[in-house]
């Protein structure tokens, strides 16, 4: 596996390159950056419904179960429709329920955090459910705001992800014979 790694530095290489490019269109355009995500989202709910559908269907021909399948093909495809229809919207759905998420676990985070004993730490829960609160409620408050916050945190993820992969490949190229 090494020698393969030190051989293919320069696929490394690539995914690095690929990957800090895509941090900084993030960075730079998250409106766009997030409208492409949630288009690919649409054509994995698209191809998902198809062979979900596929599956029914052959599994009917065979006398099996198949309407579980072929419902879950069916509504796959309604999604997958739905998104490519409207990404805008479905971009504030995602924020709405990621803020609604962090209200409710904020919430049960707190209950918990009241029946545990003292010495167990329960003020890093309570702390975590007011974190989580906190942002739940600025989400609903600032929701565009939310939605650039994601662009730029899927864009940081890239950047560190390419310069490590930048960083590893050129340590492998220090190996490689050639």
């Amino acid at each position: 596996m090494n020698n393969l790694l030190v051989q293919n530095w320069w696929a490394l290489a690539l995914r690095g390159v690929a990957a800090v490019i895509f941090g900084l269109i993030a960075f730079a355009l998250p409106g766009v950056t997030l409208t492409v995500l949630v288009l690919f989202f649409a054509a994995y709910l698209l191809v998902d419904g198809v062979f979900a559908l596929i599956a029914g269907l052959k599994a009917a021909e065979h006398h099996q179960r198949w309407s579980a399948l072929a419902l879950e093909g069916i509504l796959n495809l309604i999604a997958g429709a739905a998104v490519v229809m409207w990404p805008g919207l479905t971009l504030v759905v995602f924020v709405y329920t990621a803020a609604f998420w962090a209200l409710v676990s904020g919430i049960a985070l707190l209950v918990a955090a009241f029946r545990l004993h003292r010495q167990h730490g329960e003020w890093m829960m309570i702390l975590t459910g007011l974190l989580s609160i906190a942002w739940g409620i600025l989400v609903v408050l600032f929701p565009v705001a939310g939605i650039l916050v994601w662009a730029w945190w899927i864009g940081a993820y890239a950047l560190i992800f390419g310069i490590a992969m930048l960083v590893l490949a050129f340590r492998l190229r220090r190996h490689h014979p050639g």
